[in-house]
């Protein structure tokens, strides 16, 4: 990951953007993470939608509190799947 200061971003967008080979770009203010370009070269349909999903506060809450359920050992076997979501 490749980290540069927002005051000091002085080359164009679409220079910054073929640098990008395998590895994201993070523009950061006083220090902290203002922005991110990420190489999309690779990426199939669903990899786009993963990427939406991951930058959406909802899902991303979601997601802490299915792991934190899991954490408390909230989980269902298999079988206990089935009966709560089959007729």
């Amino acid at each position: 990951m490749k980290k540069i200061r927002l005051s000091e971003a002085s080359k164009p967008l679409a220079e910054y953007a073929t640098e990008l080979d395998d590895e994201m770009i993070v523009i950061t203010s006083d220090g902290k993470p203002l922005a991110a370009m990420i190489p999309l070269k690779h990426m199939e349909n669903g990899d786009a939608e993963s990427l939406a999903l991951s930058t959406s506060k909802a899902f991303m809450e979601i997601i802490e509190g299915a792991r934190a359920e899991i954490k408390a050992g909230k989980t269902l076997s298999l079988d206990e799947m089935k009966r709560a979501v089959l007729p």
